[in-house]
C-alpha cells in the first residue's frame, strides 16, 4: 500500500473469542486487522481468550482464561470478565470497539461498548443457522437468527466477507451489513513457495499430483462427501496421486479411520501452511456453510487448482471451469470425476491454476485494508474529515 500524510489517528479495541495460536479464518482475518492498523499508525488493543502456554504478546493485549469446548476441545471459552476488560480498556480509550466474534467475549465487548456509548462494529464470519442444520438441532435455527438480530443490532455496521451472506442479513434485519474481510494476501500465499522437499516428503515423486484439503475437521465442512470422494478417487487414480490434509477437528478419528492412506499434517502455522499450499496441486473444498471461503482464495494464490462446493463464499470466488471447479456440495461422485480429471490432465490443471491465481491476485488485500481504515473512520464519526486515512 502506498502510504500518504496522516491527519487522524483512530483507537480501536479488537475483542474477539478466537486469536493467535488457533489457526482459523476468524483468527487470520482478526490478525490482519491488527497489522493493517498498526502499520497505518493507528492505535489497536486486543481482548481474547488466553491458550495454555501463550500468555498475552505485550501491553497491548488482554488475554482472559480460557477452558476446552467439551465437544470439541481445541476451541476454548473464556468466562466473561466485564470488570476486567473495562479496567484494560477504559485507559485506552478507543474510538471504535469492533467485536469479532459472537462468543462470551464477544458478548463482554458488546456489553462495554454499549454501557460507555461507543460505536460498535461486529463481524458475521460464522454461519450459525447452517451449523444448527448439520449438528440435527435445526429446530432451534429460528432462535439462533433472533439471537442474531439481537447481537449485531447497536452496530454501527456489521463487516461479513460475503455478497450473499449481506444479502441475507440484511433481508434478516440483521445489523448494517457490509462486505469485508475477503482479501487474501497473495504475497503471502504465492506458487514461488513450492517446495522439492515438501513434495518429496507428501509424495515421493514429482509426477505424483498431491490432492490437499485443509480446513477443520468437523460436519458442517461436508467431511463426509469429502471422505467418499477420495475413496472414489484414489480407486481410480491409483499411484498417480497422494491425499493430503492439513486440519484437526472433532471428527478427525472417524475422517481417518475411513481414509487410513491418507497423510494427516494437523494444524500448520501460517509459513508453513503457505508452503503446504504451493507444494500441492488440486485443493478440495466440499464445505457449503463457507461465508467467504478463505481457504480457497490462499489455495487458488498459491497456484492450485481448487475443486469447491457449489455453495457459499466458494460461488463469489471461483469462476467454474476458468479459476477452478463448482460442484454439486452433496456429489461426492462428482468431486471424484474433477479430481480424476486433474490428475490425468497436467495440461488442463495448469491452465486452472493460472486462472485462479489471477482470480486470487484480484481479490489482494491492499484495496481492502484502505476500505478498512475508512469504515472505521466513518464509525468513528470521521468520514466528513475529508483526509486521507493512512500514515505516512
Amino acid at each position: 500500500m502506498t502510504a500518504h500524510a496522516q491527519h487522524w489517528r483512530v483507537r480501536i479495541a479488537l475483542v474477539t473469542d478466537t486469536y493467535t495460536p488457533q489457526v482459523n479464518g476468524v483468527t487470520t482475518v482478526v490478525v490482519r486487522i491488527a497489522n493493517v492498523l498498526r502499520e497505518f499508525g493507528h492505535k489497536v488493543v486486543v481482548v481474547a481468550p488466553r491458550y495454555p502456554g501463550h500468555p498475552a504478546a505485550d501491553s497491548h493485549e488482554l488475554r482472559i482464561p480460557s477452558v476446552s469446548f467439551p465437544p470439541y476441545p481445541a476451541i476454548r471459552l473464556s468466562v466473561p470478565k466485564f470488570g476486567a476488560v473495562a479496567r484494560f480498556l477504559d485507559p485506552f480509550e478507543p474510538n471504535v470497539v469492533h467485536v469479532a466474534t459472537e462468543g462470551p467475549l464477544g458478548l463482554t465487548g458488546r456489553r462495554y461498548a454499549v454501557r460507555r456509548g461507543i460505536p460498535l462494529v461486529t463481524s458475521y464470519h460464522t454461519n450459525f443457522p447452517q451449523y444448527a442444520r448439520h449438528y440435527r438441532a435445526g429446530i432451534l435455527e429460528p432462535l439462533v437468527w433472533k439471537w442474531l438480530r439481537w447481537f449485531h443490532r447497536p452496530a454501527v455496521l456489521t463487516q461479513t466477507p460475503g455478497e450473499a451472506v449481506a444479502s441475507e442479513l440484511e433481508r434478516r434485519g440483521i445489523g448494517r451489513p457490509i462486505v469485508w474481510g475477503r482479501g487474501v494476501d497473495t504475497g503471502h500465499f504465492n506458487p514461488g513457495r513450492r517446495s522439492a522437499g515438501w513434495r518429496r516428503w507428501l509424495a515421493g515423486g514429482d509426477d505424483t499430483a498431491i490432492v490437499l484439503h485443509v480446513g477443520r475437521l468437523a460436519r458442517e465442512k461436508n467431511i463426509d462427501v469429502l471422505a467418499d470422494a477420495w475413496i472414489a478417487a484414489r480407486a481410480r487414480v491409483g499411484q498417480r496421486a497422494t491425499f493430503v490434509i492439513a486440519g484437526e477437528g472433532p471428527e478427525r478419528r472417524r475422517l481417518l479411520a475411513h481414509l487410513p492412506w491418507v497423510r494427516q499434517l494437523g494444524f500448520l502455522d501460517r509459513d508453513k501452511l503457505a508452503d503446504v499450499y504451493a507444494s500441492a496441486d488440486i485443493c478440495v473444498l466440499p464445505s457449503r456453510t463457507e461465508t467467504c471461503g478463505l481457504v480457497a482464495l490462499e489455495a487458488m494464490a498459491s497456484g492450485l487448482a481448487v475443486v469447491a462446493a457449489d455453495a457459499g463464499g466458494f460461488r463469489e470466488s471461483i469462476t467454474h471451469r476458468r479459476s477452478g471447479l463448482l460442484v454439486s456440495p452433496d456429489d461426492a461422485v462428482g468431486f471424484a470425476s474433477e479430481i480424476l480429471s486433474l490428475v490425468i490432465a497436467p495440461q488442463r490443471r495448469a491452465e486452472i491454476a493460472t486462472g485462479a491465481r489471477a482470480g486470487a491476485v484480484a481479490r489482494d488485500v491492499a484495496p481492502e485494508n484502505l476500505q478498512l481504515l475508512k469504515q472505521y473512520a466513518s464509525a468513528a464519526g470521521l468520514a466528513g474529515a475529508g483526509v486521507a486515512p493512512f500514515a505516512a
